[in-house]
């Protein structure tokens, strides 16, 4: 028997959209992109030949349409993991529940989903500039740790020689590591992409290192994350949705990765605040190969 989902868990819109992003069922795509920056639709989508719906409220814009011959949902998030949660939420259920019965359907749909956002490098060699793809990322938000089945998911060998090395002090919750869909890494990323991995933060500042009037709890802690190396995988970047994108779309059955243009590298203390102008290279790019 197919699993209902009550009023209360699936709350669905007066005009038959899902609560938060408005979309009805046949608007979304099979390939999404998600970006964070409502904005940032409107430049994904300048690229398509036709369009055939525009959403937006909140911070959650979507255009759905045509872009050499793929159809594709342009779809903005937001910033954060707890934002991610709800984009994916909705998308899986856009997908995978009949509307009309709040029934889940019979047949799996699968979605294929690239996130293009912006990150700050950590390595001297990832300067201003640098495309990163998220082939592994490493949660310090806790989000997957509220999911069953998390480990099944999840890298836990990864998982122990990164609290070992950088001496994980556990009042900073729990971090999870995971792999983001090889084949769309493989097939999107190419020879224009540096692979690695990427830490995906709970915040902007203080989780990043950043100091401001607020001292950190652990000052040391991003130098130990730059000198982290495990099987020949440094971390590259740090950006704040990565993580939840890869372990919920495991999770659902979907294929999902992350890939980033590099604004700000920490380590050589250099950062780009006209990155708006460039990062249309990464979005092109993504449309070509999703």
């Amino acid at each position: 028997m197919n699993k209902y989902f009550a009023p209360s868990e699936l709350i669905i819109n007066e005009d038959g959209s899902c609560f938060h992003l408005h979309l009805k069922p046949e608007q979304l795509a099979d390939k999404v992109i998600l970006v964070g920056d409502p904005d940032r639709v409107s430049l994904v989508s300048s690229h398509f030949e036709s369009i055939e719906d525009e959403v937006q409220s909140r911070e959650f814009h979507s255009v759905t349409g045509i872009y050499r011959s793929k159809r594709i949902t342009a779809q903005s998030t937001g910033i954060g993991c707890d934002n991610i949660d709800i984009v994916m939420n909705e998308l899986d259920a856009l997908a995978n529940i009949d509307f009309k019965t709040r029934k889940e359907k019979s047949r799996h749909r699968t979605l294929s989903i690239c996130r293009i956002g912006t990150c700050g490098g950590l390595q001297p060699d990832t300067p201003v500039g640098t495309y990163i793809a998220s082939a592994k990322s490493i949660g310090f938000d806790g989000l997957i740790n509220f999911y069953a089945n998390r480990n099944e998911i999840c890298d836990l060998e990864f998982e122990h020689e990164f609290r070992s090395q950088v001496k994980w002090d556990d009042q900073l919750g729990n971090p999870y590591v995971v792999d983001a869909d090889k084949e769309l890494v493989k097939h999107i990323a190419g020879e224009e992409m540096v692979q690695g991995v990427t830490i995906a933060c709970g915040g902007f500042y203080g989780p990043q290192g950043r100091v401001l009037r607020v001292p950190l709890a652990d000052p040391n802690l991003n130098e130990k994350i730059e000198n982290f190396e495990y099987k020949g995988l440094r971390i590259m970047n740090f950006e704040m949705e990565s993580s939840a994108l890869a372990g919920l779309a495991k999770l659902m059955g979907h294929k999902a990765m992350t890939c980033c243009m590099v604004i700000a590298n920490r380590r050589i203390l250099e950062a780009n605040t006209s990155y708006k102008n460039s990062i249309d290279g990464l979005i092109k790019l993504v449309l070509e190969r999703i």
